[in-house]
Formats: structure tokens, C-alpha cells, sequence
């Protein structure tokens, strides 16, 4: 039959039905169904209602009977006309159903964000969405609104994601956030300055800093970067390394939230209102490991490449790097250039071991191995703790 098709995998069966499934038709759906479990009963199958348009109480008899004949069983993908079908006939309480994500596309939408793991865009003037990159990305997007909302409920202010969506073969998570600007944005459009844009991040990461989390909530940054550390086992000199691992495992374990990529693109203003996006790195630990990755941002990355800041902040680097050291400076409430130094050099060690690593898992980029290397051959030897 047209609106019955099926595709098998070494885990069983998914079932494809299409168009209407009713009195007319259901003998026939049914038949052909049978021909295509014929042989695997006890497989599991997923029956997938992505093209469905309506089922009647002929197709739930169909459904039961198949349900009936699988190892395990459940639906996917199906619309909220047939949800609802499902919801009132009791069969959301017998198998495990999900709805159909909503389709739409960012052609010709403003790009407001871009991270690692995702870009996002402006669809219309109250709404931004959030496209992974990974096709495969329902887990991390499950994972970042329960992060969210976490971070929400201990009054850390930020965008909670309210639907799901389908972005081309990925996904997305949308916000509602009415006419906000990113501080990045308002910075180069000349609607505040460095000092103001410095001076509003700073005061919500105190926040942010201040706030306490139960520490099984969320991962440990300490913990990430003691990865970043091993990985460089055999591209650094052994004492060297061991330095570097000593001084990253001396941070003690820290309750306090982290947000783990804090830049200007993601914090949004709104009404006079800092908002905090892009939640899926939220972490909790030491303080260092954040500036760290403030560093990253605003000097490591485009250390070598000056052109990589305009792509990714929108500025130039003379102004990153103003913005850093005002930034630094107002997070430690002090203009005295040699604390600011050696708290400087502190998370540039952890920032360039983030580098070392990721450049080395990646492209390969020869100038910023060379560059991440010679600073923590510099900067290692000479620090005896990343605490301040």
C-alpha cells in the first residue's frame, strides 16, 4: 500500500504510515503490516505517524493488534490532531507516544549567535531559536532546558526554551525573547560602550559566581579540564605536563554555578534586563576556569588570526582585548595591574591548555599549537597556584 511503508534496522522495525487510517482503509494497512513483521515477532517497533492525518477507531484496533506482536512498542512523530486521538481514546497511558516537532526554517534569518555546538537566529521580532549542529541533538537539547530551568529556579536570570522544533534534518530550541539585543550587538552598533558592556556582564556573572548548585545537577568544570590535561599528555615535556596536572587537580571542588561560555553574544538584554542564553555548558566550579574561558573569547582564539574575533564577537581585536582586561579588572574590583596580571596568567594557562587540545583534535593549526605551547611553557614553570 501507498501509505504504509517499513524500514528495518539490527534493532527492529519502523513502521511508516501515511495519509488516513480508517474504516476504509484499515484491512489493507493491516495486511500489509503483517507482511512486513512477518517472521520478526517479538522485534521492536517503532511506528512512526510523521505523514498521518487521522486515525479512526478502525486504525487504534490496527495498532493494538501490532503493539500486540512486537517484543517493544512505541510511537513517534505523531501530529497533535492524531495526539490527541491517542490522548482521549487512553493510548498515551497504554504505549510510549511523541509528538511531531514543529518544521521551520532560518533561510534569511539574522544570525544573532554561533558557538560550538549550535548557531542562533532571529525568526521574527519576539522569537530566537537555537540550531544544533549535531543531527542527533534531542539529548543535549533535553539536557540544556533542564540546565535552564535549574539555573532559572535559583534566580539566575535567563531565556527558558518553551517548544522544540525541526530545523532541516536537525533540530532546534526556541525562545521567546521580545526585541532583545545581545550586549555584543548594542557594543558594535555604538548603543553602549566598552566600559558599559565590560560593566553589565561582569555584574550578572557576580550573580552567576554567587549562586550555589547542587553539584550532581550539572558537570564539573574542574573535571573537564583535567581531560583537557590528559589529552596533552604526550604532546608536552613530562614535567611540564605534570606541572600542569598538579596545578589544575590543587583547585578544590567548587558548589558555585558556572556558565562555561560567557561572552557578550550570549547575553541578551531585554527592557533594560540582562538575560542569560546558550545553557547547555553550564557547570559549576572554581571561578579561574570561568575567566578562562572569558580569555578564550576575547584574546585566545584569535591570538593568531585577529580576523577570528570580528568573525565570532563582531569587533575588532583591540577592543576584545580592552574588553577583557576591563572585564577582568571589574571581576576582581581592582585596578592594580600586577593582581590583574597574575590572575591573567592564571586563566591563560587553562584557557591555551583548551586550545592546545582542541587545535589538536581538529585542524591542526601549526600557528596555534606553537602559540598555546609556548604559553604554558612560559607560564607553568613560574605559577604555583591557579587559585586567587
Amino acid at each position: 500500500m501507498n501509505n504504509v511503508r517499513c524500514t528495518a534496522s539490527d534493532d527492529g522495525l519502523t513502521i511508516h504510515l501515511s495519509g488516513r487510517v480508517d474504516s476504509g482503509n484499515a484491512q489493507d494497512v493491516e495486511e500489509a503490516i503483517k507482511q512486513m513483521v512477518d517472521g520478526r515477532s517479538g522485534d521492536q517497533i517503532v511506528l512512526d505517524l510523521e505523514d498521518l492525518e487521522y486515525v479512526s477507531s478502525a486504525g487504534l484496533r490496527v495498532i493494538l493488534r501490532l503493539a500486540k506482536s512486537a517484543g517493544t512498542f512505541k510511537i513517534v512523530n505523531a501530529s497533535s490532531a492524531v495526539y490527541e486521538i491517542f490522548d482521549m481514546t487512553g493510548f498515551t497511558e497504554m504505549f510510549e507516544i511523541t509528538k511531531a516537532y514543529r518544521r521551520i526554517s532560518v533561510e534569511g534569518c539574522e544570525v544573532i549567535g554561533k558557538g560550538a555546538n549550535g548557531e542562533v537566529y532571529r525568526i521574527d521580532p519576539d522569537t530566537i531559536v537555537k540550531v544544533y549542529l549535531n543531527p542527533d541533538s534531542l539529548p543535549e537539547i533535553h539536557r540544556e532546558r533542564e540546565l535552564a530551568r535549574t539555573a532559572f529556579v535559583q534566580g539566575i536570570p535567563t531565556a527558558i526554551p518553551y517548544d522544540v522544533v525541526r530545523v532541516g534534518e536537525g533540530y532546534g530550541s526556541v525562545f521567546e525573547l521580545l526585541n532583545a539585543k545581545s550586549l555584543g550587538k548594542l557594543l558594535v552598533a555604538g548603543e553602549i560602550t566598552v566600559d558599559e558592556a565590560a560593566k553589565m556582564s561582569i555584574d550578572l556573572l557576580k550573580i552567576i559566581h554567587g549562586t550555589v548548585v547542587n553539584p550532581d545537577s550539572m558537570p564539573s568544570e574542574r573535571d573537564i579540564v583535567l581531560d583537557w590535561v590528559d589529552y596533552l599528555k604526550d604532546h608536552l615535556e613530562p614535567e611540564l605536563w605534570q606541572k600542569l596536572h598538579d596545578l589544575v587537580e590543587a583547585v578544590p571542588e567548587d558548589n558555585h554555578l558556572m556558565h562555561g561560555d560567557y561572552h557578550l553574544k550570549n547575553i541578551m538584554v531585554q527592557n533594560g534586563e540582562t538575560l542569560l542564553i546558550d545553557m547547555d555548558t553550564l557547570c559549576h566550579g572554581h571561578p579561574i576556569f570561568e575567566l578562562a574561558s572569558i580569555y578564550n573569547a576575547y584574546v585566545g582564539f584569535s591570538e593568531t588570526d585577529p580576523s577570528i574575533v570580528m568573525k565570532f564577537q563582531g569587533f575588532d581585536q583591540e577592543t576584545a582585548h580592552e574588553l577583557w582586561h576591563k572585564s577582568l579588572a571589574l571581576y576582581l574590583g581592582t585596578d592594580d595591574e600586577d593582581a590583574i596580571r597574575s590572575v591573567e596568567e592564571k586563566a591563560t594557562i587553562i584557557g591555551q591548555t583548551r586550545l592546545y587540545r582542541r587545535t589538536l583534535r581538529r585542524d591542526g593549526n601549526p600557528a596555534m599549537i606553537a602559540a598555546a605551547k609556548k604559553h604554558l611553557e612560559e607560564l607553568v614553570p613560574k605559577t604555583d597556584t591557579l587559585l586567587f
